[in-house]
C-alpha cells in the first residue's frame, strides 16, 4: 500500500504554494538546487551529446536549472505522473514531458536517468521497483537523491547509504555515494558493471 496518494499530495501542495519548490514539496529553493548541483556534478562533465530522462521531472524545475548552468543534455525528457506538474513542465521548458507512471509504464530508453525528490514519499518496495526500472532504461547511469535517516515516518521515505550499497549490489550495478552537502539528504550514481 502506498504511503501518500501521490497525485492528491503533489495536487495539494501547487494549491497551497504555488509554482515553486514549495509547490513540489521542497523545503526551499535553495535546497532543491543544493540537490541540483550534486546532480550535475555527478553528471558526465559534457552533456550535449547526452539523452537525459528528469523522471519525477515536477515542474521541469531541473531542466530550467541545467539550462542557467549552460549545461543542456543533447535532448531532454521529462516524465511525471501528476498531470497539472506536467502541464506546467511542457509549457515552462518547452519540451517533451510525458505524463506516465515509472513504477508501472513502459520506460523510454536513455543515456543518463536522474531523479530529485520523486521517490521521497515512497514504499521502500516502491523505492526498490523503481530504481531497478530506471536503471534498466538507462544506458550510461542513474542518479538520485533520497532523505537520509531512519525509515519511521508515515509521509516520508528514508533510507541510509548502506543499504543502497547493499541494493547495488543485487542489481549488479556499480555504486557510489555522495554524502555531506545538507544533513538528512544523499545522492547515489548507480551505473551498470562492465562485460568482461
Amino acid at each position: 500500500m502506498p504511503r501518500v496518494d501521490t497525485d492528491a499530495f503533489y495536487r495539494l501542495a501547487l494549491e497551497r504554494y504555488g509554482h515553486n519548490a514549495e509547490g513540489a514539496h521542497w523545503e526551499s529553493a535553495h535546497t532543491q538546487r543544493v540537490r541540483f548541483d550534486v546532480l550535475r556534478r555527478l553528471l558526465p562533465a559534457d552533456p550535449a551529446d547526452l539523452t537525459l530522462v528528469d523522471v519525477g521531472c515536477g515542474m521541469g524545475d531541473f531542466y530550467t536549472y541545467l539550462k542557467s548552468a549552460g549545461a543542456l543534455p543533447g535532448r531532454y525528457l521529462g516524465i511525471d505522473v501528476v498531470a497539472p506538474m506536467v502541464e506546467l513542465a511542457r509549457a515552462r521548458t518547452r519540451q517533451e514531458i510525458l505524463l506516465l507512471d515509472a513504477l508501472q509504464d513502459p520506460l523510454p530508453e536513455a543515456d543518463y536517468y536522474v531523479c530529485s525528490g520523486a521517490m521521497n514519499t515512497f514504499t521502500r518496495d516502491e523505492t526498490r521497483q523503481f530504481i531497478a526500472r530506471c536503471l534498466a532504461a538507462s544506458r550510461g547511469g542513474f542518479l538520485f537523491n533520497l532523505l537520509r535517516g531512519l525509515d519511521d515516518c508515515d509521509t516520508f521515505n528514508y533510507w541510509e547509504p548502506d543499504e543502497m550499497l547493499a541494493l547495488a549490489q543485487d542489481l549488479g550495478a556499480v555504486c557510489a555515494i555522495e554524502t555531506g552537502y545538507l544533513r538528512e539528504d544523499f545522492t547515489v550514481v548507480l551505473r551498470r558493471a562492465r562485460r568482461p
